[in-house]
């Protein structure tokens, strides 16, 4: 199994409008997809039965995997304000939870983005076994190639924006897709501080990760986050600090994927060691280099360059 690494080291490097060194999308899109284009049963094998590649959230200290995944998806409804009926436009959505289930339990119409063919035809599937297919759409593509003509209420980006290179671009796009008041929810683990990152970025348990594991992906500091969400024309309105529920999340993905050793091996053989390794150099490092924060955001004004 390749993953990447030859791709992302290959690739021709280019500065985003935030200054930050990075892959060009294309390259980075192609490197990234060799993860995210593993079978689904890999995923199945260590996620929850939603197949949900995020951080849950822990209500309580006996909440199990899926309670906290199902948790994590209301708690996302709460912050972009969903009463129900809602267009939502879901960026890089993964084997579809966030999607599927805005879809089926607020009746939203919502369009998922992914780069992943396999990713696609998932969701898909489950959408129409599930009775919602009518209000899910699913776009292949990067995100900054596809041509969305709706107006959307609501954007949500879960873990997707750290292997887009060029930021603003991407959240100006956002900006313009929504209907004045439409809120983004944001998630992303990053590093902790900018002095952190610049010691620790290159180290070889980061490049194990994002280069190894992802392809590509470029894990800044969160100032670098809300900086772009504010030049892409966005109010602030919340940020959370998920550090301690995505910490445990991995726990319990590390502990089922040690006990689905066998399972991951037969969908991708080679895959467990590195995939167990990703998921202990990840934990190893909250609060002490990485961190993991949402920001919900607010368009309150028509762009970047309106005043008022």
């Amino acid at each position: 199994m390749t993953t990447g690494t030859t791709d992302a080291a290959g690739a021709a490097l280019h500065t985003g409008r935030d200054g930050d060194l990075a892959l060009a999308p294309e390259e980075a899109r192609r490197a990234t997809n060799e993860h995210y284009e593993l079978p689904p049963e890999v995923f199945r094998a260590f996620l929850d039965e939603r197949v949900k590649y995020s951080s849950g959230l822990y209500r309580s200290p006996d909440a199990t995997l899926e309670e906290a995944q199902t948790a994590k998806l209301h708690f996302v409804a709460e912050r972009l304000g969903l009463r129900g009926g809602e267009a939502l436009l879901d960026i890089g959505c993964g084997w579809g939870s966030l999607t599927l289930f805005m879809a089926e339990e607020y009746g939203c119409s919502v369009t998922g983005v992914t780069p992943s063919g396999p990713q696609a035809e998932y969701v898909r599937a489950q959408a129409a076994r599930r009775g919602v297919a009518d209000r899910v759409d699913i776009r292949v593509g990067s995100y900054t190639d596809l041509e969305l003509d709706a107006r959307f209420d609501a954007a949500t980006m879960l873990g997707s924006i750290i292997h887009m290179p060029d930021r603003v671009a991407v959240l100006r796009k956002v900006h313009a897709s929504l209907r004045r008041q439409g809120r983004l929810y944001l998630s992303e683990s990053c590093f902790r501080s900018e002095e952190v990152y610049k010691e620790f970025a290159a180290r070889p348990g980061t490049k194990h990760v994002t280069e190894t594991i992802f392809g590509f992906a470029d894990m800044v500091p969160f100032s670098h986050l809300i900086a772009a969400t504010e030049s892409a024309g966005f109010s602030l309105a919340g940020l959370d600090d998920l550090t301690a529920h995505y910490h445990r999340t991995i726990e319990e993905w590390e502990r089922r994927a040690q006990a689905n050793r066998d399972r991951i091996e037969a969908a991708a053989p080679g895959m467990a060691d590195p995939l167990v390794e990703y998921l202990r150099v990840a934990n190893a490092g909250w609060g002490y280099t990485s961190k993991h924060y949402a920001l919900t955001a607010t368009k309150t004004r028509l762009g970047p360059t309106a005043v008022g």
